[in-house]
């Protein structure tokens, strides 16, 4: 719980996610949470079994582009701590935003939409934010390869996906 109480500041922008400390077993956790968590969301708008491969391309995905860019910026020494931070703010949002998908798929309101579009933002605004913080470049940078990152993790997957089923 202290591993979770030092990564939460992340989510409001609060701390360079450089100085937050590596763990392992904190990685796991948040991998495995953002995989259960990923699947239960692709589970209720497709097919089990093309969900959980989608879901398997996109966790890969994400952990790919982590290693990626750090690989480019000579700091792969960093991926523990950084891979758990993105996950850990994916994870963040994702937990606010299960009952709201939730709520979109049983109702179809506009709020819903309004709250859902809300949260996506959010999820831009931190991973921009983690990029910023670890490859020390401007905002309009971070907001490229922000815009790379969630098209090769979430469109990524589900282009491959549509190529397999």
């Amino acid at each position: 719980m202290n591993v979770f109480k030092l990564y939460l500041p992340v989510c409001w922008l609060k701390i360079n996610p450089l100085d937050l400390p590596k763990s392992i077993q904190f990685f796991k956790q948040n991998l495995w949470f953002y995989f259960i968590v990923e699947l239960f969301i692709q589970a209720n708008m497709i097919d089990p079994t093309e969900a959980f491969v989608e879901v398997v391309i996109e966790t890969s995905l994400t952990l790919a582009f982590v290693a990626l860019i750090l690989f480019l910026n000579k700091s792969i020494h960093l991926y523990i701590q950084i891979a758990t931070t993105v996950l850990f703010a994916e994870n963040v949002v994702a937990f606010f935003g299960v009952p709201v998908v939730i709520w979109l798929t049983v109702s179809d309101s506009i709020y819903s939409y309004y709250l859902f579009a809300l949260l996506t933002i959010w999820d831009f605004i931190l991973i921009t934010f983690i990029i910023k913080s670890v490859l020390s470049i401007n905002t309009a940078a971070s907001l490229t390869i922000s815009f790379f990152y969630f098209l090769m993790t979430y469109f990524g997957a589900y282009g491959v996906t549509l190529l397999l089923f």
